[in-house]
């Protein structure tokens, strides 16, 4: 099947969802997120069995020998249901673009960003939820939001110079002691109730996050005591009040648009499919979403972020603020021929901006447009692209969600780039645990690709045109 299939495919089905939810809005029944997926399962079983049917034996095309050699690049190999990303149009989370999502998601009471709420229960279900399911959802996470106490005393043991992502792997993978999936396998449960232990998982572990990234930030940057968890309050409230940012109603904001963009990129990315990879070995999901916090940690992924606001750091202290473009175009330039990439451009799949990188300049635009630092992203948006065209340097010169997402914490005040790649776990955790839940309710069994020696490969083609 061709991607524009798909993309017709993922574009038709939001459409009838929405109707489910006004149709349910409109009744005065408001479900829970639990109840409505236990409505949507038997029927996405049979559509996943009707699409095998038609389509099972249908090729995409050949597989190259430089793809098992190019990190698999390009090499459709998973189904990932909650978002895909198009190289012209970006990502869409359930068929829809994010700025569908920004005018469509709830939103907090004097809020204007969506509700990373809402985004999970469109991850899930396909549907927009109406303001009160969203608010069930808040009050539900806020519930669950307490870790155990052993766990609290494993963080505070953590010497402050171990990395922040290694405590958060840590702790997530501790969670695993209370595990109600382990616990219901570990009693024979039926393969096809695998479900609903994963979703009590999937929503403990997202609801706990909170709690564990504010610790850490507290007991390695020494900002004092955690306080409690506000019921009455959404997701990013909390977090941003754990972290001490509460009383700011701006970087309440940021908190949940970064969320609701940072929350899903399809199943491709380290992060993504490390956690769908182990847990198709039914590891529960707190393992399961440890090992996506040990991909994100890595350079490649996670620490992207950091590496575009030290090289705009960097380059203020060489041509300081409010520098000419031509002082900025010498700057890219010498970076390019130290044999150096320009940090936050190009990106493995896109060939347009990402609009996550545009979402996050409106808001700039919106919130802090004097910004000194904000003022040279968007020059260099300007300037660099052409540059590495002119270079020949980048597929896509276009940049990506990481050339901007650093500059925004900064101004707020959350300074401290190693914890940046936290914030990052939090959110991709939402896209995770989505589709751990739908893996597990549409019987999706252990991943096992082929693998071959380079020897074999030779051996395979030798004497062959």
């Amino acid at each position: 099947m061709s991607a524009s299939i798909f993309r017709s495919i993922a574009r038709q089905t939001p459409r009838s969802s929405i109707a489910r939810s006004v149709r349910f809005a409109s009744t005065g029944k408001q479900q829970t997120l639990k109840e409505r997926l236990a409505e949507l399962i038997p029927a996405e079983l049979e559509n996943v069995k009707a699409v095998r049917a038609e389509h099972g034996k249908k090729s995409f095309g050949p597989v190259l020998v430089d793809q098992l050699y190019g990190g698999m690049r390009g090499l459709p190999a998973l189904i990932w249901d909650g978002s895909v990303l198009d190289a012209d149009e970006g990502i869409r989370f359930r068929g829809k673009t994010i700025p569908e999502c920004q005018e469509l998601l709830p939103k907090a009471p004097g809020g204007s960003e969506p509700l990373p709420e809402a985004l999970f229960w469109l991850l899930v279900t396909g549907e927009i939820p109406t303001q009160e399911q969203v608010t069930a959802l808040s009050k539900d996470w806020a519930a669950r939001a307490a870790i155990p106490e052993f766990v609290e005393e494993l963080l505070d043991r953590c010497p402050p110079t171990l990395h922040p992502m290694s405590q958060f792997s840590l702790a997530v993978t501790a969670l695993n002691h209370d595990s109600t999936f382990a616990k219901a396998y570990q009693q024979g449960i039926s393969k096809k109730e695998y479900w609903g232990p994963v979703f009590e998982d999937c929503m403990d572990l997202i609801a706990k996050l909170p709690n564990i990234a504010g610790r850490i930030y507290r007991n390695v940057y020494g900002r004092g005591k955690l306080p409690a968890i506000d019921a009455n309050k959404d997701y990013s409230w909390n977090l941003a009040t754990l972290l001490g940012f509460g009383d700011n109603q701006a970087f309440v904001e940021l908190l949940r648009l970064y969320i609701t963009i940072h929350s899903d990129h399809e199943g491709g990315n380290v992060s993504a499919h490390a956690g769908k990879l182990v847990g198709s070995a039914l590891s529960d999901p707190f393992l399961a979403f440890s090992a996506s916090l040990n991909g994100l940690a890595g350079p490649l992924h996670g620490l992207a972020n950091q590496e575009v606001l030290l090289w705009l750091r960097k380059m203020q202290s060489k041509i300081g603020e409010n520098a000419s473009d031509a002082a900025v175009k010498e700057y890219v330039w010498s970076t390019l021929k130290g044999g150096q990439v320009v940090p936050g451009y190009g990106h493995a799949v896109l060939r347009k901006t990402d609009p996550r990188y545009t979402a996050q300049r409106e808001f700039a635009l919106k919130h802090l447009p004097e910004d000194p630092m904000f003022t040279l992203v968007g020059q260099i948006y300007n300037i660099v692209p052409g540059i590495l065209l002119e270079a020949g340097k980048a597929k896509n010169p276009w940049p990506n969600v990481d050339a901007h997402s650093g500059v925004l914490l900064t101004h707020y005040g959350l300074t401290e780039m190693n914890y940046y790649t936290v914030l990052f776990g939090v959110s991709r955790a939402f896209g995770v645990a989505a589709q751990l839940i739908w893996d597990r309710a549409l019987g999706a069994p252990l991943e096992r690709p082929k693998s071959y020696s380079t020897a074999h490969i030779a051996k395979m083609f030798k004497d062959k045109n």
